[in-house]
């Protein structure tokens, strides 16, 4: 369905442009391509924008997206839940470096207790680069905002005019200004000259009662010969939580597998995913370090699509408990069920 709702109807909802840095607000000198002080309101001081939406700007963050942390997120969705909790504000744009934020968007998506539309954007091409790519995916992310089609979509990414869900969003590409896919999925919709479009909703979303979160979680990918030994370093440093990218279906190396025992004796979550970008874990192969034999060991099996995604997850569930079953639960069984749920 198409919407144009607010372009140039009289109507004009307020949209906040919540900016945090990136590409996207950042220009090339000596050095190499690097922030600009005035680079966010650059952004916020498009030409036309107001044609669209009354959009307010706000200014979070001017930090490459490498340097965001758990931290940071957290801070990030609780200025965005006090905004979309104001009435007259319709939805919340945020500009974000394009190396991390699939990441911030799950965050959102997860934390961000709303219907209201939240779209993350970012550019691959710096202010002043040729052909840069920031302005037009601002424009579009705002039109995206003003859909009603939008509306409890939850947490989307519009870059090069396509809209993703934030679960299943991933950067396929270190260069190309089309480098936001969601394999195994394909997009939700599109910007087109003539309206947004929305294909279909995401129909596996999940939304948490946050209050904190764990930081303290490790992401590992396993290999042909592992044999625990950053498994079990991570456990010695005092990692409260473990995600695991294993292969295929979810499978290990056997010589991990005492490590993982031993993770799983100390009471420290291990959550599962696989390093492939389509299809789902599950729990077929029995043979040791079979994703069968994991499971009845007590690894948690995950459904998010990368390890950074259930990464995410974890730190938000183990903010909100540390009963391992209701955080099983939470990765297992809610996965399983095409319905959103609250938490």
């Amino acid at each position: 369905m198409g919407a144009k709702r607010g372009e140039g109807d009289g109507a004009l909802q307020k949209v906040v442009l919540v900016t945090t840095g990136g590409t996207i607000a950042m220009s090339k000198d000596s050095e190499g391509v690097v922030p600009t002080v005035d680079g966010n309101r650059h952004v916020a001081r498009l030409e036309g924008l107001e044609r669209l939406a009354l959009v307010e700007s706000l200014e979070f963050s001017n930090i490459p997206s490498p340097y965001m942390t758990p931290q940071t997120m957290w801070g990030l969705s609780r200025v965005i839940q006090r905004l979309v909790d104001q009435v007259d504000v319709g939805g919340v744009v945020v500009t974000h470096g394009t190396d991390t934020l699939e990441e911030t968007a799950y965050f959102l998506d997860l934390t961000v207790r709303t219907s209201k539309p939240i779209v993350l954007t970012a550019a691959m091409r710096n202010i002043n680069e040729l052909g840069t790519d920031g302005p037009r995916n601002v424009f579009s992310s705002v039109r995206v905002a003003i859909c009603p089609q939008a509306v409890d979509a939850g947490a989307v990414v519009c870059l090069n005019d396509e809209i993703h869900a934030a679960r299943e969003v991933t950067k396929t590409y270190t260069s190309n200004v089309a480098t936001f896919e969601s394999p195994g999925f394909g997009p939700l919709g599109i910007v087109d000259e003539d309206g947004v479009f929305f294909f279909r909703k995401s129909l596996t979303r999940s939304t948490l009662h946050v209050e904190r979160i764990e930081p303290a979680v490790a992401l590992l990918k396993t290999f042909t010969g592992d044999d625990g030994t950053f498994l079990d370093h991570a456990l010695q440093v005092g990692f409260k939580g473990i995600v695991l990218e294993g292969f295929g279906r979810g499978n290990v190396p056997s010589s991990l597998v005492e490590s993982i025992s031993r993770c799983i004796a100390k009471g420290v979550p291990l959550v599962l995913v696989s390093r492939c970008y389509k299809g789902r874990v599950l729990d077929i192969y029995g043979y040791e370090g079979g994703g069968a034999s994991l499971k009845q060991m007590g690894v948690i099996i995950a459904h998010e699509q990368t390890g950074q995604k259930a990464r995410i997850k974890l730190m938000a569930l183990m903010g909100m408990t540390t009963e391992l079953e209701v955080i099983r639960s939470c990765f297992e069984s809610s996965e399983q069920s095409p319905m959103r749920r609250e938490i």
